[in-house]
């Protein structure tokens, strides 16, 4: 009997030994299954944020380059002025009777046939509810509850501080939510989950509602709905996407236009004046900051709170045309000493008479100045002079036409001295932003944490900075806070804790890059202020999905934009290859290759890790490269019959010149007037020297207006940008090089570098 146990005992051991290997053998396997995972879902999320970024990058870019022309351009006339003002409009605010107008929402009908929600004044618990059923049911509120919640919303808005104070004592909790970037989705989930907005229930939702989601118009409605009806319970900061310039790039003005095509116009000047009135950041019991981007080693709270904020119509751009004589001069100076600093109109065929991009220095010693008709150009003026003489040559030419015609010669009067002329302009003009001022709320909607000490500036996004932990620190220390809680940033979990848990980043937008990209997260804080942080999923597919599909569905999506990035930029990146390749094998080092690429995108990523996904054949573990960029333009090719050059340049500069298109179509009516396209191609032939007159100009327009309908729309202009680079690429190369050639080329997208 003994013996028969003690076997049997034996036995049961070695089982258990041998469970527990293949136990520890199993957990192995996963952790490195997991790792895995962890390793590619890292990898697609620095994808998706590099090529983000790099788009923000190009917005700023472009922006400048209009900027730089608009600044250094003398109109000739009353319509050309007109023009550039609608063009900038953000460099000023909306007058009060220009608000007024575009509030004018009475002598708008609503038709018996409308089943939508209907909003009567002052709004009820009801009607903000019955909105977000609406909205849930995709119904859309007619143009003039739109105008009309509009105005309320302004009204309250202009009565609010920068920095609202918001105290838990009167509410259960306070709920903070992050961007929300046009995803309605996710927004009646959060309401779902966590409540609608009552006086037991506040809100604070931290900027970034509109671009890039399908329902912007529709969250923004919801949001001031009930921001109207609970006043003192549901508040909103303002965002970096929360300005009409960004709004042109990433799909909200598009989307108000196609939403509103009739008063559409009405309703974008109005929301720029909405924007311009949000408050800046939110303050909990005097300890918890919230703010949308971040701090700098320059955040002053006492100066955001006292600062003018409707003045900051955009963060894009603080120089106005508005420039005093030292500046002015400054600038006339610069301009004698060589135009090596013009930004080049990259969109266009390059010659090599064009001045060069500041990123690539030209070997020109000197160009012709800037030329006007009406204004010599020899001596640097001042900007209230310049319009002065501009006025002058208007009024004689006028004169010249009177006589012409017969009319009676009009007695000159007496042009006002310089210095009335300053005393009347100053009297009209609007007291604008200091540039500490407009720094400062640059830095709170734009800026990131870092891991490292000190404040830099955010070259990746283009503005604000980057802040490290004693930045932070000292911040709290010095306005006696616990922490800061921001958004701006996508994080995988939603949320994401760093600088010793003093930065608290809110993200609400699930599933932003791709479904299953990431979740979304909101923070609720009671009286003891400590953050209960809540994660969800809004789209319900990314439930029935393992952690496998959903890593490579995501995946696949990233590498899919990525593979685009590069076919955007083969000509750049072949020329790189050949630096590479001194022996002209055709062949170079994978090590080659990764340090190539990044060269031209400049995306910082880990290319040799990604390598398995973008090259999938070697040769004696080099790669031909020549045969890769086949493999790369092969798909786009076989979906147009174009040349792959000049698709080349559409896929890289696609957005660049939609963007473009909705900056000259300044009226947002979705095409360029004969006129709107006129006096943007005299802005550009200003600046580049070019001698082009009105009647070639008009002969350029009718040529582009494909279907003669007297007005150019966005594939009119798209079709005319290919149409022009192939005929240039096709042309005498010294004549006119490709822009795809960069050795002869002076200047690139702006997201090369």
């Amino acid at each position: 009997m003994g013996s028969g146990t003690s076997t049997q005992h034996h036995f049961t051991f070695q089982n258990a030994e041998k469970a527990f290997r293949a136990a520890a053998l199993i957990q192995r396997w996963y952790r490195r299954y997991v790792a895995r995972l962890e390793m590619r879902r890292r990898c697609t999320w620095s994808i998706f944020q590099s090529i983000e970024y790099a788009g923000q990058q190009d917005q700023v870019k472009l922006h400048n380059f209009f900027s730089y022309l608009v600044d250094h351009f003398t109109p000739s006339s009353h319509n050309e002025r007109d023009f550039l003002n609608r063009i900038f409009t953000e460099e000023r605010s909306p007058q009060a009777s220009e608000t007024q107008n575009c509030g004018d929402y009475d002598s708008i009908e609503v038709p018996d046939s409308y089943t939508g929600p209907r909003l009567s004044f002052p709004l009820l618990p009801d009607h903000a509810t019955a909105l977000v059923e609406a909205f849930r049911r995709k119904q859309r509120l007619h143009a003039r509850y739109v105008l009309n919640l509009l105005h309320e919303a302004r009204k309250h808005l202009v009565q609010l501080p920068n920095i609202n104070r918001v105290s838990t004592c009167y509410s259960e909790e306070i709920t903070v939510c992050g961007d929300l970037h046009g995803q309605l989705d996710d927004l009646i989930f959060i309401f779902y989950k966590n409540g609608l907005p009552s006086p037991e229930r506040a809100y604070v939702f931290n900027g970034d509602f509109v671009d890039r989601g399908k329902d912007s118009v529709e969250i923004l409605m919801v949001l001031f709905a009930f921001m109207l009806v609970y006043p003192k319970e549901f508040h909103l900061n303002r965002g970096n996407h929360e300005d009409h310039i960004v709004n042109l790039r990433y799909g909200f003005t598009k989307e108000v236009m196609h939403k509103y095509k009739i008063h559409g116009k009405k309703i974008l000047k109005l929301l720029q004046d909405v924007f311009c009135w949000l408050p800046l950041a939110t303050l909990v019991d005097e300890k918890v900051l919230i703010l949308h981007g971040g701090v700098s080693d320059r955040t002053d709270l006492e100066l955001l709170a006292k600062l003018d904020r409707h003045k900051i119509v955009s963060t894009m751009r603080y120089k106005t045309r508005k420039e005093n004589k030292k500046q002015a001069e400054e600038k006339g100076n610069a301009n004698q000493t060589g135009s090596a600093g013009r930004p080049s109109p990259w969109f266009l065929p390059q010659s090599r008479s064009l001045p060069s991009s500041p990123l690539h220095p030209s070997t020109h010693k000197a160009h012709r100045a800037g030329r006007s008709s009406s204004v010599p150009c020899g001596v640097p003026l001042d900007p209230k002079e310049l319009s002065r003489r501009v006025r002058r040559s208007v009024d004689l030419e006028l004169e010249k036409c009177r006589q012409q015609a017969g009319f009676p010669a009009i007695k000159e009067k007496e042009e006002p001295s310089s210095s009335e002329s300053e005393v009347d302009s100053d009297a009209e003009e609007q007291p604008q932003p200091t540039p500490e001022e407009w720094r400062q709320v640059v830095d709170i909607l734009w800026s990131d944490p870092m891991a490292q000490e000190g404040c830099r500036a955010n070259t990746v996004r283009g503005g604000g900075c980057y802040f490290g932990p004693n930045v932070t620190e000292r911040l709290l220390q010095k306005y006696h806070l616990q922490f800061l809680i921001r958004s701006h940033e996508c994080k995988p979990e939603g949320y994401e804790f760093c600088h010793s848990r003093k930065v608290l980043t809110i993200f609400s937008a699930s599933n932003y890059y791709e479904v299953g990209s990431n979740r979304g997260a909101y923070v609720k804080l009671g009286p003891d202020l400590t953050p209960h942080i809540m994660q969800f999923q809004a789209n319900k597919a990314t439930h029935t999905l393992t952690m496998r599909q959903r890593i490579s569905r995501v995946e696949e999506s990233a590498l899919r934009a990525l593979r685009e990035k590069l076919f955007a930029h083969s000509s750049d990146i072949l020329v790189e290859f050949k630096k590479h390749d001194k022996d002209e094998t055709g062949l170079i080092a994978l090590s080659d290759w990764a340090a190539a690429v990044e060269s031209v995108l400049h995306l910082g990523l880990p290319w040799r890790m990604l390598r398995p996904q973008l090259v999938s054949s070697l040769t004696d573990n080099k790669l031909a490269y020549k045969s890769w960029l086949e493999n790369l333009a092969k798909e786009k090719l076989s979906q147009q019959n174009i040349q792959s050059s000049l698709l080349e340049t559409l896929y890289r500069n696609r957005s660049n010149l939609e963007t473009i298109f909705r900056i000259i179509d300044s009226d947002h009516s979705g095409s360029i007037s004969l006129d709107e396209f006129r006096h943007t191609w005299k802005l550009f032939s200003s600046h580049m020297n070019i001698d082009i007159t009105d009647d070639c100009i008009c002969d350029l327009a009718r040529s582009i207006d494909f279907n003669k309908d007297g007005h150019i729309d966005i594939n009119e202009f798209l079709e005319a940008f290919r149409l022009v680079e192939q005929s240039c690429s096709g042309g005498d190369v010294s004549d006119c090089p490709q822009v795809t050639n960069s050795s002869n080329r002076d200047c690139s997208s702006p997201g090369a570098h």
